[in-house]
This record gives structure tokens, C-alpha cells and sequence, in this order.
């Protein structure tokens, strides 16, 4: 089995370069001018693009073929002080220029809408702003050029005290989606609520790829119902009709991986990840698995990615392929 390693948005390794420089609505709404206070929005927004380009040229130095964009690239889009702003058309060479540098250097993008974008809620407003916020992520990777082989991943969602009412209601939402949202989601477990195994559920019920987090599924399964590594040969069915950017290829099915912090709060990220912990894993899922994509949740970003290349390197039955890659 093949395995790359990917991190999420920030650098600990590249000066100022955040893709998710923001401006709050109460500064926004102080500067009076409201056309001048977007174009400074934009002016935020095309340097947060910028950036995201930069740590793309930091990953390719460092063999890193897949990356999770920040999903504050536009600060404060979708506020209700901004209705009916769209930044779009200014931001579009921008977005083209990172796109065209991802899909030339074969790197896999992603985003991961904030945990208030849920499907699954009883709510009519929310439900709304959650809909918006899939076209907006949607939008910025078409924006890209990319094509359905980048992924929005999101959580089924709460279940507001009735878990089986509240799968209902993602499902049939989620069916409802239009087909160029619906085909760009995957599904994850998450650590509170809807465990591996009611994911993978309804992943298999509504067609959509599921994103095995195992730290999440270590702090919330229910027992005797199948570990991460049982469930496996499911989950891997539902990435069997996606395709790699621009090929027949096969998508590597992806996988979240993050470590508790302490005993005391397990469900918290650490700093690194637990190499012995992850490879215990990956050796039970090789011999049904070609390809995997691991992208890495811990705190210290792509700092954590090399220390896990490092403590790996250093075990027997793992080969070291680049940087960020190695075989199993």
C-alpha cells in the first residue's frame, strides 16, 4: 500500500504566509465607507489566495501532494453585513492561478466546512446559511478549475435529541442537494455523535464517499459493533466510482488521523501523531488497500507530518518514497 501524507491550511514551517486573514464584522461595519470596506475585504481575500499559492510551493519542495485549503479564504463572506456582496469576479484570476499550479503539480485539495454548516439540523435559518456555505466551497473549486475529485468533507451533524429523526433529515437533504454539491461531499465520523458505523450508513444509503477519522471512531463507537479495521472493506466501497483530477485513475479513499492529547482530554488533538498507533492500522487495512491519502489533523501542521515520515522511516516493513510518502 501506497500512502500520502497531507496537512491542513497552516505552515508551522513558512513566515507569514496565513491563508486565513480575516477582518471581524464590527471593524468592517466601523469603517463607514461600505465600498471601501469591501475592497479591503477582497484585497484580504486575494492575499489569503496568495498564500494558500505559497504553501502549495512549500508542499511541492517538500513532496506534500495533498493539502485542505482554509475555508476562511474570504473573510467574512456570507455575513449578513455583506448580502448580496459576491467577490467572485474580482478574486477569479486569483483562484485560477491556484488552481492551474495544484492540478500542473498533481496536488489533491480539499476543504472542510466550520461545524456549523450541518444538514442534519431542525433549524430553517440554519439549514439555509449551511446550504450557502456548500455553494460557496463549491464555487471557490470550480473557481480553481478543479473537478470533482476535490472534495468538501463535512459531519452528518447533531442529532438534536432524536438521532434517528435527525438522519432522516440529512439524508433526505442530502439527496436534494444539487448534483454539483452533492457529488463534491464526503462524509465523516465524528467524535460526539454520529459514529463510524452510522456514518458509514448513510454514506452507503446516499452514495457519498466516507472519510474514516480513527481518532474520532477511538473515542466514539458503541463496542461489539466493528473496529475502524472491520469496517474497512465497506468503507472502501464507497470511493469506488471516484476518479484522480483529470484521469481514469483511481481516487485514493482518504483517511483523517489526529492523537488524543492527554487521558484527561482524549478527544482533543496532540501536537504529533502516534506513529505505532497509525501503522497498527495501516497494516490491518494493506492488503485490501493500493492507495491511501492520510491527511494529518494534528496541531503541528505540516511540523507534524515530518516527525511522523521520521518515526516511520525507522520501521522495518516501511519504505520511504519521498518527503511525504511511503510504502506499506
Amino acid at each position: 500500500m501506497i500512502v500520502r501524507l497531507g496537512y491542513v491550511a497552516m505552515s508551522m514551517l513558512v513566515s507569514n504566509a496565513s491563508p486565513s486573514k480575516t477582518m471581524t464584522a464590527t471593524n468592517f461595519n466601523k469603517l463607514g465607507d461600505k465600498a471601501a470596506a469591501i475592497r479591503k475585504l477582497e484585497r484580504i481575500a486575494m492575499e489569503n489566495i496568495h498564500n494558500t499559492l505559497r504553501l502549495l510551493k512549500h508542499n511541492r519542495a517538500y513532496d506534500i501532494a495533498m493539502y485542505r485549503c482554509s475555508s476562511k479564504l474570504i473573510p467574512l463572506i456570507g455575513h449578513e453585513s455583506l448580502e448580496g456582496w459576491d467577490p467572485m469576479p474580482v478574486l477569479r484570476d486569483s483562484f485560477i492561478e491556484l488552481g492551474s499550479y495544484a492540478r500542473e503539480h498533481a496536488m489533491r485539495l480539499s476543504f472542510h466546512p466550520d461545524h456549523f454548516t450541518v444538514l442534519s439540523t431542525p433549524r430553517e435559518v440554519v439549514l439555509h446559511n449551511s446550504l450557502a456555505d456548500l455553494d460557496r466551497h463549491v464555487g471557490m473549486l470550480e473557481a480553481m478549475g478543479l473537478d470533482e475529485s476535490a472534495k468538501c468533507n463535512i459531519h452528518v451533524g447533531g442529532t438534536y435529541g432524536n438521532k434517528a429523526t435527525a438522519s432522516k433529515r440529512f439524508i433526505e437533504r442530502f439527496t436534494n442537494l444539487t448534483d454539483r454539491i452533492r457529488h463534491r461531499i464526503t462524509l465523516e465520523n465524528d467524535d460526539k455523535t454520529f459514529t463510524a458505523l452510522e456514518t458509514l450508513q448513510i454514506c452507503e444509503e446516499v452514495g457519498a464517499p466516507m472519510v474514516l477519522d480513527i481518532h474520532h471512531h477511538q473515542v466514539n463507537h458503541e463496542e461489539g459493533k466493528g473496529n475502524a479495521a472491520e469496517l474497512w472493506p465497506r468503507i472502501l466501497q464507497t470511493w469506488r466510482n471516484e476518479k484522480a483530477q483529470g484521469s481514469d485513475q483511481p481516487l485514493p479513499p482518504k483517511i483523517h488521523v489526529s492523537s488524543p492529547k492527554n487521558d484527561k482530554d482524549p478527544r482533543s488533538h496532540a501536537d504529533f501523531i502516534d506513529a505505532p498507533a497509525l501503522l497498527a492500522f495501516l497494516r490491518s487495512i494493506a492488503p485490501l488497500t493500493p492507495r491511501l491519502d492520510v491527511m494529518i489533523e494534528a496541531k503541528k501542521k505540516d511540523e507534524a507530518l515530518f516527525k511522523l515520515m521520521k518515526d516511520l522511516s525507522q520501521q522495518a516493513e516501511v519504505t520511504v518514497l519521498n518527503q511525504a510518502s511511503f510504502e506499506i
